[in-house]
């Protein structure tokens, strides 16, 4: 296996857990206006995961810290696209998008942007075939069959919710079911 196949996974692995994460972490709140508390702590993580690695180049010597215009620039405007992403996300989950049906759509949808940007920005040599354009239709297929037939969660009864309350000691000195 390549080094970048490896990193490949990982970040299957982080995004895909991503966005129930993030859900829940607005849950974990416990109040309905928790996704901006939510995000605050992303940006935290961001910053904690970008100083862990700039501590390790400046240490190691891994790579050079030239810093160019150009490259400042563009990867800024690269963050803040991928920081308002984040936050679609949290917004989507917040008003009501389930972990679900949102990241299907993100996860499929944002693949064929990324192939359609990056065939604006490095324009290939030749024009794509039928079957490319066939993968992306079988990829937004895909979408749409993942969304149309996903597990649902299960929503107690309110009998069954009544009895998975925890036992609760009355002023009368017994218990309350």
């Amino acid at each position: 296996m390549k080094l970048w196949m490896l990193f490949v996974g990982i970040t299957i692995i982080c995004w895909g857990s991503y966005v129930p994460m993030i859900h829940h972490g607005q849950l974990a709140f416990g109040s309905k206006n928790a996704a901006l508390r939510a995000f605050l702590f992303v940006g935290v993580a961001y910053v904690i995961v970008a100083g862990t690695v700039l501590v390790y180049v400046v240490i190691s010597k891994s790579e050079p810290l030239d810093i160019t215009r150009g490259g400042a620039t563009i990867s800024t405007l690269a963050g803040i696209l991928g920081a308002v992403g984040a936050l679609g996300i949290v917004f989507a989950t917040k008003n009501g998008g389930q972990p679900l049906i949102v990241a299907p759509l993100v996860f499929a949808g944002a693949p064929i942007i990324n192939t359609l940007v990056s065939m604006l920005w490095d324009k290939p040599a030749k024009p794509p075939g039928a079957l490319f354009f066939l993968g992306i239709v079988i990829a937004a297929l895909g979408m749409t069959m993942v969304l149309r037939f996903r597990p649902i969660a299960h929503r107690p009864t309110p009998v069954e919710a009544v009895h998975a309350l925890p036992d609760v000691e009355s002023p009368q000195g017994g218990t309350d079911a």
